[in-house]
């Protein structure tokens, strides 16, 4: 169902550079309503379909562009949040009551692609991405375990929030990040030369990080970590990377966008805390938003990357 244009929606433009993304008449549409909080955003172009996560109530989402319609895809759901797709075209998730990472096979089966680090169970996988080179890259913050909202209360038996790589042949899972609060959302640059990771230690940590961070990419592992923009409104939660390198990341008044120098140039604006983005459509030129409660969309002047 279209809910139209709704109030509290829009753009605020900081810079010249951030109006050559927009279409003039183009304008925020909420799409579905009736989550309690949504997430996990990920675009399958064979179905023309996006997937979504509705971490409280247990479920994933199927909007189907072609229909404009909304459905269940899974549920229960192992209270999933974040979601991709694979170079392959199958759906990988982070599942925050199972505490693990799975693969949904073309068949429907589901396959572990990790669940313990020596020996040990992770927190809550939060969000993951794929690189091109099969390996599946995650951030594990204890999020799903804290409360029984979003998964199962329990305590870490880690004891730490890790950002994990699990390689594409071997299945081997290494920590390639080991100095964040509560890492969360992720994403590589276009030619996957840099690691975005952003930390909302700021939820559980007085003065705590509300930032994104840089990484160089060698291989398996990663080098850096120079704060690369910190977040003005609430945290930086889910974000995605257009096809020129611009940043596109939630926060709390709607989705922010930041040129690789990590100059703020503006704003969607959201009547709600958003939780995370990706992009989708034929060509890769509508921005799709998880809201709390809503799904929106808008469509825009460039290209996504997957």
């Amino acid at each position: 169902m279209f809910y139209g244009e709704p109030e509290g929606t829009g753009y605020e433009i900081l810079d010249p550079r951030f109006g050559a993304c927009l279409i003039g008449h183009a304008r925020v549409e909420r799409l579905w309503t009736g989550a309690r909080w949504l997430e996990g955003p990920a675009w399958f172009p064979a179905s023309r379909s996006l997937i979504f996560s509705d971490i409280p109530n247990n479920r994933m989402m199927r909007f189907d562009e072609a229909g404009g319609t909304v459905s269940v895809f899974r549920q229960p759901s192992n209270n999933s949040n974040g979601n991709t797709r694979d170079t392959q075209g199958r759906l990988v998730s982070c599942e925050h009551l199972a505490r693990r990472v799975t693969r949904t096979e073309h068949d429907g089966a589901i396959t572990i692609l990790a669940e313990r680090h020596n020996g040990k169970r992770f927190n809550s996988p939060n969000d993951v991405v794929v690189k091109n080179d099969g390996s599946i890259w995650f951030t594990d913050p204890s999020y799903g375990i804290l409360f029984d909202y979003e998964g199962g209360k329990a305590e870490s038996e880690i004891g730490a929030c890790h950002v994990y790589r699990v390689d594409g042949n071997s299945g081997e899972i290494t920590i390639v990040a080991n100095d964040f609060e509560k890492p969360n959302g992720l994403a590589f640059s276009p030619d996957e030369s840099l690691l975005y990771i952003a930390d909302t230690g700021v939820s559980h940590k007085e003065n705590g990080p509300r930032h994104i961070r840089r990484f160089k990419v060698n291989g398996a592992k990663i080098s850096g970590g120079e704060v690369f923009a910190t977040c003005t409104n609430g945290v930086f939660d889910g974000f995605r990377i257009d096809e020129d390198g611009r940043i596109w990341t939630s926060a709390a008044d709607g989705v922010h966008c930041y040129l690789p120098d990590g100059s703020l140039i503006g704003k969607v604006k959201i009547p709600e805390l958003v939780s995370n983005v990706c992009w989708g459509g034929p060509k890769l030129n509508r921005l799709f938003i998880c809201g709390t409660t809503s799904l929106y969309s808008v469509y825009l002047a460039i290209n996504g990357k997957r």
